[in-house]
C-alpha cells in the first residue's frame, strides 16, 4: 500500500515517519509513504499557495492551482489504479466523521491520498477532485496535518504484519464495543487488586468476564455505541447478570 500526504508543512512529518509501527511496515515492504510539499507546485520565488477569498472575509484560502497540480502529479506517479483501489481524501471539518470502519476501508486500498487543508479552507473548486471529505472530530485544527497522521496511524496498524492479529481483533470499536479493562503486575497495588478471574487461568471465564466488562464499559461511556450494538444471546445474558449483581 502507498499513502501520499499532500501538505504545506512537510517538516511536521519527520518524527512521525520514524514511529515503530510505521517504520516496521515500511521496512517489511507492506507500506510506502510519500510526503508531497504543495509549495513545490506554486509558481514564483515566494511560492504562494494562498490568497484572499472572493467576497471578502477573514483569513486566507488555499488556491486551486498548486493543490490540484500537486494532486495530479501524485496520481500520475502513484501505483496503477485498480477499480476502487485508489482514494483521494481531503481532510476538512466539514467532512464525514472518521471511524474504525473507514480505517478498514482505507487499509484495503492500493493508494490512499490525503490532502491537508489549511488557513480558512480550500477553494471550493478543489473538492470535486477528491473522492470524499473526512473529519476526525467536531473541532477545528490549524491544519490537516495532525488529522493526516491520525488517519495514517489507524490505517497502517491494520496492514498485515504491522501488529499481531489478536491485538487488532480485540481493540475498541472492532466489534462495535469499547475494549475491556487491562491489568498488569503487581497483582495488588496500593490496596487495589487485579480481579481474581484474570488470575484464575480459566480461559473461558476470562473470555466471558472481558466480554461482560466491554459491554458494561460501552454502556456507561458510549451509550450511543451500546444502543447501536445488537446484543447476542450471550451478551444479553452477561448484561442481565451484571445488573442483577448490582441490585443484590
Amino acid at each position: 500500500m502507498k499513502i501520499s500526504i499532500l501538505t504545506m508543512m512537510p517538516d511536521l512529518f519527520g518524527d512521525f515517519l520514524e514511529g515503530p509501527v510505521l517504520s516496521r511496515a515500511v521496512r517489511k515492504g507492506g507500506l510506502e509513504m510519500e510526503i508531497i510539499d504543495i509549495r513545490d507546485y506554486a509558481p514564483g520565488s515566494f511560492r504562494h499557495i494562498d490568497d484572499s477569498p472572493f467576497g471578502g472575509g477573514a483569513g486566507m484560502v488555499m488556491r486551486c492551482q498548486p493543490v490540484l497540480d500537486a494532486l495530479r502529479a501524485c496520481v500520475k506517479t502513484g501505483p496503477a489504479e485498480e477499480t476502487g483501489k485508489r482514494r483521494t481524501v481531503i481532510l476538512s471539518p466539514v467532512g464525514r466523521p472518521y471511524t474504525q470502519k473507514k480505517a478498514h476501508e482505507f487499509a484495503d486500498l492500493d493508494h490512499l491520498i490525503l490532502v491537508c487543508g489549511h488557513y480558512e479552507g480550500m477553494d471550493a473548486r478543489i473538492y470535486p477532485h477528491a473522492d470524499e471529505l473526512v473529519s476526525i472530530g467536531d473541532y477545528v485544527l490549524t491544519g490537516g496535518e495532525l488529522a493526516a497522521q491520525v488517519i495514517t496511524d489507524s490505517v497502517v496498524r491494520l496492514l498485515p504484519g504491522s501488529l499481531r492479529e489478536t491485538s487488532i481483533r480485540e481493540e475498541s470499536f472492532e466489534n462495535g464495543l469499547l475494549e475491556y479493562p487491562q491489568y498488569t503486575q503487581p497483582a495488588v497495588y496500593e490496596g487495589e487488586a487485579v480481579p481474581e478471574v484474570l488470575r484464575s487461568g480459566d480461559h473461558e471465564r476470562i473470555r466471558k468476564w472481558r466480554l461482560q466488562q466491554s459491554l458494561l464499559l460501552t454502556r456507561k461511556m458510549r451509550p450511543d455505541l451500546f444502543e447501536a450494538h445488537t446484543l447476542t444471546q450471550e451478551e444479553a445474558a452477561l448484561v442481565e447478570e451484571a445488573d442483577r449483581l448490582l441490585k443484590a
